[in-house]
């Protein structure tokens, strides 16, 4: 079972989805290939590839697969993901670095009683932002520091909307998770400024319309 939100874009994994620990799943098809955004925790993967398919519909596959930041919630089931569709995982550098080294504490990995296996990351982002060419269409990446020191956001045009993936906008802000509240804030002011009319978020699922995001940012700040 998927949820779809717009034309070619898709909740497909989450609360009532697939199972009650793993963050909102999204997938965002263009033409014959498609993104998924994050991956919950890896413990329905069945139900996760049974939704996938669903909107690939036959004729496109999975090409990235593009990680938020390195929490296990979102990032716990990404192995299994690129074993099942040989999809490229995208992550920051900055939260690369847990993810390949295995670190249960920062990945938040020890919250679930899972242990985070090391993972590669076949794109590493270092910029401020990254366009990324998935089949006929682009979203960008742009690194949304503070709830993780690698945290991305990503966006794109769907519809004539602009639609922002803010994965766990809502924090939290925690020091093993080497959070810094600093950079949040300023991370929750760049995106007010992106004025988005729908966000999709990782725990509290879809807010739309421009004035219902503002208000939601704006309730973190």
């Amino acid at each position: 079972m998927s949820r779809k939100i717009l034309q070619h874009l898709w909740q497909v994994g989450g609360e009532g989805l697939t199972a009650p620990g793993d963050a909102a799943v999204y997938l965002v098809r263009f033409g014959d290939q498609a993104a998924l955004i994050d991956a919950g925790c890896g413990g329905a993967h069945a139900k996760l590839t049974a939704n996938i398919d669903s909107c690939l519909g036959g004729h496109a596959r999975l090409s990235h697969l593009l990680l938020t930041h390195c929490h296990f919630d979102h990032c716990g089931g990404a192995e299994a993901v690129r074993q099942t569709y040989g999809c490229k995982i995208v992550a920051h550098t900055l939260d690369a670095a847990f993810l390949e080294a295995g670190d249960s504490a920062v990945t938040a990995a020890a919250w679930y009683g899972a242990r985070m296996e090391p993972l590669p990351v076949d794109i590493k982002l270092d910029q401020q932002e990254t366009p990324i060419a998935i089949g006929r269409g682009i979203l960008t990446a742009r690194h949304w520091p503070g709830h993780s020191p690698g945290s991305v956001i990503y966006y794109v045009k769907v519809e004539g909307r602009l639609v922002l993936f803010g994965q766990d906008v809502h924090g939290p802000i925690h020091p093993s998770l080497k959070s810094d509240a600093h950079c949040y804030q300023e991370s929750l002011e760049q995106m007010l400024e992106l004025d988005a009319d729908l966000l999709l978020e990782g725990h509290f699922g879809i807010i739309e319309g421009k004035s219902a995001v503002r208000r939601f940012i704006h309730s973190y700040m």
